[in-house]
């Protein structure tokens, strides 16, 4: 059996830890770096999964744009798999909605072949994928401004024990953080002993 496809939920966070209304908020501190991260990312990647405000916030803004690097036309034309309950159709361009058991139908999402599936914002729906350790990687970027309110990436119920891959700083003081499962430690939980480092 092929490996499974590396699910990642990327996301633009404040350093206090929200993650809403990125747009109100990240663009004084967009730089070529930050633009790089996300075309590299986005060329890694074959599929998006995303939560219901997310895709209706995507949806209505994308379908319109072009640039000339082609990010706007990937990002179109790639499946877009959609988490929710209340949502009945989906206009966007090859989207499709996730029926059933949330967990049972993104793990075999990522049994499918392909590239990575990216979660981008939907902090409610990566909290609901947290317990079932299907979240491969976590890429953050953090921006040097506090708000004080606002949604947030994790709340209280949130536990994972992940490791630190890779860290960069930006030019204008946003720090990419990328962190992925820390499966020496789940693994030696389960044993009863310490993980190893």
């Amino acid at each position: 059996m092929p490996p499974a496809r590396t699910l990642a939920a990327t996301l633009f966070m404040t350093l206090d830890g929200v993650v809403e209304a990125p747009d109100k908020w990240s663009f004084p501190f967009w730089s070529d770096e930050t633009g790089k991260f996300k075309l590299d990312e986005l060329r890694a990647t074959d599929a998006l999964l995303l939560g219901r405000v997310t895709y209706e916030g995507f949806a209505a803004a994308w379908p319109g744009r072009k640039d000339e690097e082609g990010f706007a036309d990937r990002f179109n034309s790639m499946p877009k798999y959609v988490a929710s309950k209340t949502l009945k159709k989906l206009e966007w361009n090859n989207s499709h909605l996730i029926k059933g058991d949330l967990a049972a139908e993104v793990s075999k999402l990522k049994q499918q072949p392909g590239h990575d599936i990216v979660i981008h914002g939907s902090p409610t729906l990566i909290r609901s994928l947290l317990p079932h350790d299907l979240i491969d990687e976590y890429r953050l970027l953090v921006y040097p401004i506090v708000l004080g309110r606002g949604k947030r990436l994790f709340d209280e119920a949130s536990q994972a024990k992940l490791k630190l891959a890779e860290s960069e700083t930006f030019s204008k003081g946003v720090v990419k953080l990328v962190y992925r499962r820390d499966d020496a430690a789940k693994t030696a939980a389960k044993a009863g002993s310490p993980a190893r480092k």
